[in-house]
């Protein structure tokens, strides 16, 4: 008898532990579920900096039936207003430069390669044909 309450005893224990982890990787899964709502709702607002998403208090915010994080556009509005830096065009202090042109390569004369270079380069051309 006493071996069958520890077996129940063995059970309950582990199923209380099942459950205990459970709950931590639902709770962790929605956490990074919410941070990509957030992401993906950041972007949509024009913010510039990612990193301003770790102002946001993340613990009020709940997921919709859906998969959506409820009011997300409503705090991504108010950041936008406490904290506008944060969004809208990034600014540069450097100027857009040209690209350089396009030049054909150099070729070299057969006299001003080494030995060991006009052989290889013998054995490349040998190689297309």
């Amino acid at each position: 008898m006493t071996d069958e309450m520890n077996d129940a005893e063995d059970w309950q224990a582990r199923a209380q532990s099942a459950e205990a982890a459970l709950s931590r990787v639902q709770a962790e899964a929605e956490a990074r579920l919410i941070r990509a709502e957030l992401k993906a709702e950041a972007l949509r607002a024009g913010m510039v900096d990612l990193d301003g998403l770790k102002l946001l208090d993340v613990a009020d915010l709940r997921l919709t039936e859906v998969g959506d994080v409820a009011d997300a556009p409503a705090v991504l509005a108010r950041l936008k207003r406490a904290k506008p830096w944060l969004f809208g065009m990034a600014m540069s202090s450097s100027s857009a430069a040209n690209p350089p042109r396009p030049e054909p390569p150099r070729t070299r004369h057969a006299n001003d390669l080494s030995h060991e270079e006009w052989v290889a380069a013998r054995a490349a051309l040998l190689r297309r044909r």
